[in-house]
This record gives structure tokens, sequence and C-alpha cells, in this order.
């Protein structure tokens, strides 16, 4: 008995077809290589938006939205973390050591990315305390002027900055860049390796170093930003060293404003099942302090250093200072990967909470597109965000369409309102 007649044996007549072909078939001359990669690519509508709806969600979560149910939700959230997002993103560029308008321009163009592209439905992304100080200590190292020293004129302060925000914007390309090729390699399966008690310790040190960052800004003293090993430590003896040159209406708005903010935050938080939206003691705070210090000339009476000009609009889409890459490499890497872990560690810990899950592969494709698109539009790097995250689902946030919501409270002031912060104290910026 021949070979073929014991497989027929084993298999039906179709089965045998389909497995070995027919007589026809066998007679056929070999398959040309463009005939095998037809065959093999097994392309069709459905399998193209399934791949659509992985990479692109909210292809898939959008036509699925329940309007009645979610609408309002994310409405309210998106507004409040919107409202937050405004001196948060302008306090964290002075972090940043740029200027505080391209704070507000990172917190809106990773926000609408974000939402596109991104898993976690209650994850808000923007502007992170933490990479922007990292980011801002790579830029003192490499550009040893500092803008906010108060001998230099505006025309010297503008040009600084330019080539600072230059400098953010190449790590945030080289930053996102990264992640696209960590969701090339499938890296995402790092983030088993995170855990809450990680992300929770991770928190605190990290509002422990940038409050020690802000004393001297608090007190209002023209001292440059430590860089290197024990920064913190460098930070604090430069502080106590030039105590004497204090200048004492700073430190008092300063003062003032934490007696404000901390007491509104822990009403925030002790009531915030019953409050529907939290209070927003920061954006309060930002319109009072700008509105005295215009009636009251304090920038000129007092040497309080003000915000100055925000200019309406949107910059010119400009590729990043590319040639600079190879001098920040080494801490761009550590940056991502903070990046990385923060945002993955946030996505997890609400998806596990509100019974979703997260693709940790995706969440890297975007926030790399996020960081690399944004730096076009001279941002710096970008991540999810602690604190407005917190805030976005208390204030019961559903899906990721609060991010549009949150990115028109930016658009507005970035059109029409951010010139009236033109007189905000830098210092009271700072402590919202």
């Amino acid at each position: 008995m021949s070979t073929l007649a014991v497989y027929r044996n084993i298999y039906t007549e179709e089965q045998f077809q389909k497995v070995y072909g027919t007589a026809k078939d066998l007679e056929r001359p070999p398959l040309t290589l463009k005939e095998k990669l037809a065959r093999s690519c097994k392309c069709s509508t459905h399998s193209f938006h399934t791949l659509l709806k992985h990479r692109i969600p909210i292809v898939g979560w959008l036509p699925r939205y329940k309007l009645k149910k979610w609408i309002l939700g994310d409405l309210i959230a998106g507004l409040t973390v919107g409202i937050v997002h405004i001196p948060q993103g302008m306090a964290f560029a002075l972090l940043t050591s740029v200027a505080p308008v391209y704070g507000l321009y990172t917190s809106f163009f990773p926000v609408l990315l974000y939402m596109l592209l991104g898993t976690g439905h209650h994850v808000s992304t923007g502007t992170f305390a933490v990479l922007s100080l990292m980011t801002g200590s790579v830029i003192d190292e490499h550009l040893f002027e500092n803008p906010l020293h108060r001998n230099l004129t505006s025309e010297e302060q503008s040009e600084i900055y330019a080539q600072r925000i230059g400098m953010a914007a190449a790590i945030a390309f080289l930053m996102g860049l990264i992640m696209v090729i960590m969701f090339v390699l499938q890296l995402g399966f790092l983030s088993t390796y995170l855990s809450e008690p990680i992300v929770k310790a991770f928190t605190n040190a990290a509002a422990f170093h940038v409050t020690v960052s802000q004393i001297q800004n608090m007190m209002g003293l023209p001292l440059p930003r430590p860089t290197g090993s024990f920064a913190i430590f460098k930070t604090l003896a430069s502080v106590f060293r030039a105590a004497h040159m204090t200048n004492v209406a700073e430190l008092i708005i300063s003062i003032l404003c934490l007696a404000v903010l901390i007491p509104i935050k822990e009403l925030n938080v002790r009531f915030r099942t019953k409050l529907r939206t939290p209070i927003p003691g920061e954006i309060i705070m930002v319109l009072v302090a700008t509105g005295i210090t215009f009636a009251s000339s304090l920038d000129n009476r007092y040497n309080v250093q003000i915000v100055g000009s925000i200019p309406a609009g949107f910059p010119t889409p400009k590729l990043p200072a590319l040639d600079i890459i190879p001098n920040v490499i080494g801490d761009t890497i550590a940056i991502t990967f903070v990046g990385y872990a923060v945002s993955v560690s946030l996505a997890m810990i609400y998806a596990e909470k509100h019974r979703y899950s997260i693709d940790p592969n995706q969440e890297l494709l975007a926030h790399g597109i996020s960081n690399m698109v944004s730096s076009l539009f001279h941002c710096f790097p970008s991540s999810a965000t602690l604190a407005t995250t917190n805030i976005l689902e208390s204030a019961g946030g559903h899906t990721q369409l609060s991010g549009f919501f949150t990115s028109c409270v930016v658009l507005v002031v970035l059109m029409w309102v951010g010139p009236l912060f033109n007189y905000l104290p830098k210092v009271s910026k700072e402590m919202v």
C-alpha cells in the first residue's frame, strides 16, 4: 500500500485535500515568492479592524461609549483636571528650566494623543514633577546660564529659554523614540515587576525631592540648581548660606499660598465622596495672586518675580535640536524608565480598581508617540501624572474622553486667556 493510500485511510477526503491538495494541485508548478507571500498574508476587513482597535484603542471603545451614563462624569472630571493643569503646567515648566508657556503646550498635546492611543481609562497625562526636575537638571548641567537670574534683560532671558526648550524637546523626542523601540521589542512585560508599594515609595520620595528643590524659590533666592550626586543636600546647604538674602515679600506669598492650599486639599480628600467635584483651590489661588500682584505692583515695589508674557496661540512645528542627543542619551534613558514606571504602574493600579485590563505594550506606544509628536511643538518630557490622575478618578471620570475636555480647557487658556496670567507671581505658581 502506498503512502498516499495510508494517509487517505487516516483522513477524510475533504481533510486530505485541504492538507495535501488535489491531484491537480500536485501537477501545478511551484509557487512564486509573490504567491507565497499573498497566501501567508491573512488580510481581511476583520483582521484590519482588530489591528486598528489594538493600535488605536479609541476606535474600539468610542462606538461602545455609554453617552447618558458616562458623559457627565467625563465632562466634570476633564474640566477639573484641565483647571489643575494650568498652574501645574506652568510650575513644572520652571522645574524644567524653561518658560512657563511650554508647560501649557505639554499639558495639551500629550493629553490629546494619549486619548487616542492609551488604554488606561483613568490615566491623566501631562507634566510630571519628577520628569521635569530630572530634565531641568540635565539642561542646567549642559547650559550653565540661569534664565531666572534677576540681572538678565527680557531679551537675554528669551534667548536662553529658546536654547533650553530646544534641549528639552530633544530629550522628549529621544524619550519617545526609546519607548517606541521598547514597544517594538515587546518589553511591556517589565511592568509585571512594578507594584503599588514601589509606586507609593517612589511618590513620597519624589514629593520630598520636589519640595526641597522649591525652597529657594519660595524664599526668592536666585541660586543655581545643584546637579549630580547629593543634589538635595547641596540645595539645603546653599539655601542656609544665602538665607540672609531672602525676599520677604516672596516668602510671605509662599506661606499664604500654602496656608490656603493645604486645607483645601485636605477637604477634597476627606469629603471626596460627598463633593461632586474637588474644590479648585489651585486656580482660585492663581487668579487671586494675579489680581493682587497687578493691583499692587508687587513686581516693581518689592521685586517679586512674575511669569511675564505668555504668547497666545500655538508654536510653529519644529524639529528638536537632535544634534545634542549624543550628549544626553544616558540621562534620557533614566528619564524614560522613570516615566514608563510611573505611567504603567498608575494605569495598572486604576485598571485593577475598576476591573478592566490595560495593554502595557500599547502604553509604551502611546507615551512614545505622545512624546515624539509633542516634541515638535516645543514640549518637554511628559508621562502619566500622579496628582491629576487621582483627581480624574475621584471626580468621576469613566473613559479617556475626559482628556478631550481637559484639552479644551488648556486650549482656551492658550488661545485667549493666557496673557491674563502675565502678573502671576512665580512663587505663587510654584506652590500650586
